[in-house]
């Protein structure tokens, strides 16, 4: 089925009262605290027409199998699929397999998705022509780190300026947070490159532009995200994100920004300042002029927050500037393989 026929079968259906088939994608490793009410929200959803979920089952080292075996056991609308590597392309393009949606959805096993989330995602596929449509990545925090977190997740200051962390009007974007696929534009480029452990989602997100697609952004959509709990996981995620952010610059040339290259130009230069300042004193301003502008940056995208959010969220930038910047400049060239 095309890109068109999706589009006149969804309009039909809809003056029907049902809808496309959907299928809903979700790559599962180590999920035994969320599988549960993961699935619960998509099965949950107001969606009138056809509807299935499938799970991509790593080997996890908690009950994951047991419960995803139980949950499929209690609906036939759950399908699993193995996906022995544990890797996330790995276990999205195995989804995709075994999926027969005309629209294809990708949701994670921890995401908490509101009960309209489908029918929005696939009027927006109806209503731009778009190839994929995706929103905010709503970021939550439970705990005063995991708030300071979510409060650096929503700023550009922490982020950059991608509207599926800090939001903004709808129209047309380099990459949206998850995505609801015409079925179509994933046969058309191949799924997701197996090579990318991380940034998949944007390096396909490329090839589908490449093509011809167009990926839309809609604040309609929200993804509620829980960030990372401890320091050294956040650092761990931010790392890896700069790795792969270099992978996506070196394989697609000309992707690249000012923006992307923010982070990795501070870890020189205020690392290279303050290795000078060991010499030369005076070069000390520069890691100075840093620390006072980040405290000054997290109390400041951080007011209305509770005190012990507010004095997290100098560190948390910290923490991500740093990560995020050494990955990139770190990053092996045949890390793909």
């Amino acid at each position: 089925m095309t890109g068109s026929d999706v589009v006149r079968a969804s309009r039909a259906d809809h003056a029907k009262g049902v809808g496309p088939r959907v299928s809903v994608i979700i790559p599962v490793l180590n999920e035994e605290r969320h599988l549960r009410d993961a699935v619960s929200m998509v099965l949950d959803q107001d969606w009138s027409g056809p509807l299935e979920v499938v799970l991509a089952i790593g080997p996890s080292r908690d009950r994951t199998a047991e419960i995803a075996a139980a949950i499929a056991a209690d609906d036939p609308r759950v399908v699993l699929v193995d996906n022995p590597s544990g890797r996330t392309p790995d276990a999205l393009n195995a989804a995709i397999g075994a999926a027969r949606g005309d629209v294809v959805i990708r949701v994670d096993g921890h995401a908490e998705i509101p009960a309209d989330y489908i029918s929005t995602a696939v009027r927006l596929l109806d209503q731009t022509g778009a190839d994929n449509v995706g929103g905010i990545m709503d970021a939550q925090g439970t705990t005063p780190f995991q708030r300071a977190v979510a409060v650096a997740m929503k700023s550009p200051i922490g982020v950059g300026q991608s509207r599926f962390h800090v939001g903004g009007g709808p129209g047309p974007a380099e990459t949206v947070y998850l995505g609801a696929f015409r079925r179509s534009a994933l046969d058309r480029v191949g799924g997701y490159d197996r090579r990318y452990a991380r940034a998949q989602d944007w390096e396909m997100n490329h090839r589908i532009r490449a093509s011809g697609g167009l990926v839309y952004f809609s604040p309609e959509l929200k993804v509620t995200y829980r960030p990372r709990a401890t320091v050294e996981a956040l650092a761990r995620q931010y790392f890896l994100y700069g790795r792969w952010r270099r992978v996506v610059a070196r394989s697609h040339r000309g992707t690249i920004t000012a923006r992307y290259l923010a982070a990795p130009a501070m870890v020189l230069g205020v690392g290279g300042a303050a290795v000078l300042g060991a010499v030369w004193r005076p070069a000390l301003a520069v890691p100075g002029a840093y620390l006072l502008g980040t405290v000054a940056a997290g109390l400041w995208i951080s007011r209305g927050e509770a005190q012990p959010v507010r004095v997290r969220t100098p560190a948390v930038l910290a923490v991500m500037h740093w990560s995020w910047g050494i990955g990139f400049l770190t990053s092996p060239r045949d890390l793909p393989r």
